[in-house]
């Protein structure tokens, strides 16, 4: 008769409340000597596998402390491609200054819009000349 293995009962995983908000921060201030990994279970983020092992969630438990935070990774436009317009340009070695086509895509513009430029003490404005021929 072959051997049959039996297999070991895992010893229950407690269950901890999933801590957000200021009960996160402050539960992460009260142990400042544990590992991320420890810190992240005390904390609640952490699953059981099949077998009955402890999984931590890492990435869970970092996105709740930058919420905690106010910090948010989640663009608020809804592009996940590409970068997102931070509304500041640069001048070039070349004496231009290039405005990227995020912005032009946020008003609407097409290819051959003109603008008049018109300088004033340390700003410029640009003003589309197609909304007014067309009115």
């Amino acid at each position: 008769m072959p051997k049959v293995k039996e297999r070991k009962k895992a010893a229950p995983i407690p269950v901890l409340p999933l801590l957000t908000g200021k009960a996160l921060l402050n539960k992460t201030k009260e142990l400042p000597d544990l590992s991320r990994r420890e810190l992240a279970r005390e904390c609640g983020y952490f699953s059981a596998t099949k077998k009955g092992e402890i999984r931590i969630n890492l990435a869970e438990f970092y996105e709740a402390l930058l919420q905690a935070r106010g910090i948010s990774l989640d663009s608020e436009s809804g592009q996940k491609r590409g970068r997102e317009a931070t509304y500041r340009v640069s001048v070039q070695k070349n004496g231009q200054i290039l405005i990227g086509s995020a912005y032009t895509k946020e008003m609407g513009l097409e290819p051959g819009d003109v603008f008049e430029v018109k300088l004033g003490y340390k700003h410029i404005h640009l003003i589309h000349q197609g909304l007014e021929d067309e009115e």
